[in-house]
C-alpha cells in the first residue's frame, strides 16, 4: 500500500458523525441539515435535456480534451464573465474539462509535484479537505496559512518564512472561500503573482463558488482577470479550477475545467490521458450549453440573496452573524465550543452544522476554525427560515 494512505485525517463528515453518534434529537422536529455543501436548487431543465438528445454519445471514447465545442463555450465565458479579450484565451490551449473541481483539485497536485522529501504544498486553514490530501498522497508536506478576522479571514502569507517559500511548489487559493466567502482582490492576487515568479511555483485557484456573490455590478476577481489587468497574459504559473456544481446547481453532474497556463495545461492533459478520465460525451453536451447562459445562474444568485437576508434578519440579535463576500456560507463564532455548539444543537433541536475546528488545523498560532460553525444555506427557504428560528431559540438558551 501507498505509505502515505496513513497520513490522511478522517474526512469532516465521519468526524461529525461520530460527534452526532449516539444523540436521539427531539422526534417532533425534522431534521435540517445546514453542514454539506450540496446544492439543492433544482438542475435547470435545459441541462436534462441535452443529456437525454445526447444519450446516442454513449457509443463513443470521449476525448480528454473535450470536444471543440465544450472548450470554446468555456472561452467564451471565461471571456466574458472575466473581462479578458475574446482572443485572450486560447481554447486549444489554454482549457481543460475535468469531471468537477474535486477530483481535477486531487489530481493536479499528483501531476505537477516533483518528489523532494522538503515539497511544501501551501493551503489557506479552513480549507477544503481535498487540497491537504492531494498534498499528502503527492508525498509533499501541506503547510497552512492561517485565514482570521485579522486576514480579512484570507489566508495570511505574511507568517510563510523565506525557506519555506523555497521549498513551496504549490499553493491552493480558493477566492470565493469555503468556508469564509472571503473573496481575494486584484493587490492580493498579484502579489501571489511576484511570489509565484521569485520562487517559482504553481497557483491553483479554486474558484467554484465565484457565480454565487450578491451585488450583481461586482462580481468577485477571477485569478486569469487579475493576470490579464497585470500584463501577464500567458497566465504563467497560473491554473484556475471551475466547476458547475455550484452554478448551475449541477453537482452530480460532475462538469467542470481547468484553465491558464498553456504549458501546464499540456503537461496536465498527457497526465489525464493515462489516468483514464475522460467526461462523457452527453455530459459535454449539457455542459456546453450551461457555460452559454446566464439566467439560470442569475436566478440562482437571487435565491441565495433572499436565504441570506431571511437568515442574518433571524440571527443577528443574538450573535454576531455577518453576510459573506460571496458563496452560500454563514461562517458564525460561536458562544461555546464548535463542537459543542453543533453537538448541543443537534441534540435540542434536530438541526446539523458543521464545527470549524473539523474545517482546520492546528498550528503554532492555534486552530482558525476553533469557535465557529459552517451553515451551508443550501436548503429550501422555508427550511432555512426554520433552522435559524431553531437556531436562535438555541443560542438564547445557553
Amino acid at each position: 500500500m501507498n505509505p502515505n494512505l496513513a497520513r490522511l485525517q478522517p474526512y469532516p463528515f465521519e468526524r461529525l458523525k461520530a460527534l452526532k453518534a449516539g444523540i436521539t434529537p427531539p422526534a417532533d422536529k425534522e431534521h435540517i441539515a445546514l453542514s454539506i455543501g450540496e446544492p439543492k436548487h433544482p438542475t435547470p431543465h435545459f441541462i436534462h435535456e441535452t443529456i437525454i438528445r445526447h444519450l446516442h454519445g454513449l457509443t463513443q471514447y470521449p476525448l480528454t480534451r473535450g470536444s471543440d465545442e465544450l472548450r470554446n463555450s468555456i472561452a467564451q465565458w471565461l471571456c466574458r464573465r472575466f473581462n479578458i479579450p475574446n482572443d485572450g484565451i486560447d481554447a486549444n490551449k489554454n482549457i481543460l474539462p475535468v469531471n468537477g473541481t474535486r477530483e481535477a483539485l486531487f489530481a493536479f497536485a499528483q501531476c505537477v509535484i516533483e518528489p523532494k522529501s522538503d515539497a511544501l504544498v501551501l493551503m489557506p486553514n479552513p480549507f477544503y479537505q481535498i487540497y491537504e490530501g492531494a498534498a499528502l498522497l503527492a508525498g509533499a508536506t501541506p503547510l497552512f496559512l492561517n485565514s482570521t478576522k485579522d486576514s480579512d479571514y484570507l489566508a495570511d502569507i505574511s507568517k510563510v518564512t523565506e525557506t519555506q517559500w523555497q521549498r513551496c511548489q504549490l499553493l491552493y487559493i480558493c477566492s470565493p472561500g469555503n468556508p469564509t466567502g472571503a473573496v481575494m482582490d486584484k493587490q492580493a492576487l498579484t502579489d501571489l503573482f511576484a511570489l509565484a515568479d521569485k520562487y517559482n511555483f504553481i497557483i491553483a485557484s479554486d474558484e467554484c463558488y465565484s457565480e454565487l456573490y450578491f451585488n450583481e455590478d461586482t462580481p468577485p476577481m477571477g485569478m486569469l482577470q487579475a493576470c490579464v489587468e497585470a500584463g501577464r497574459d500567458d497566465f504563467k504559473r497560473c491554473i484556475v479550477f471551475h466547476s458547475l456544481s455550484k452554478r448551475s446547481n449541477a453537482p452530480g453532474l460532475r462538469s467542470g475545467f481547468v484553465a491558464g497556463d498553456a504549458d501546464i495545461i499540456a503537461q496536465f492533459l498527457k497526465y489525464r490521458t493515462y489516468h483514464g478520465c475522460a467526461m462523457a460525451t452527453p455530459t459535454q453536451a449539457a455542459s456546453t450549453a450551461a457555460w452559454q447562459d446566464e439566467t439560470h445562474v442569475k436566478q440562482n444568485r437571487d435565491l441565495y440573496h433572499e436565504k441570506f437576508a431571511a437568515v442574518i434578519d433571524i440571527l443577528k440579535p443574538v450573535i454576531d452573524v455577518q453576510q459573506p463576500d460571496a458563496g452560500f456560507y454563514l461562517w458564525v463564532k460561536t458562544p461555546i465550543s464548535d463542537t459543542d455548539f453543533a453537538r448541543d444543537l443537534f441534540a435540542t433541536q434536530n438541526v446539523t452544522v458543521l464545527p470549524g475546528s473539523y474545517l482546520s488545523r492546528d498550528t503554532e498560532q492555534g486552530n482558525p476554525g476553533a469557535g465557529y460553525v459552517r451553515m451551508a444555506l443550501v436548503a429550501p427557504l422555508d427550511e432555512c427560515i426554520e433552522a435559524a428560528t431553531r437556531i436562535k431559540e438555541f443560542i438564547e438558551s445557553c
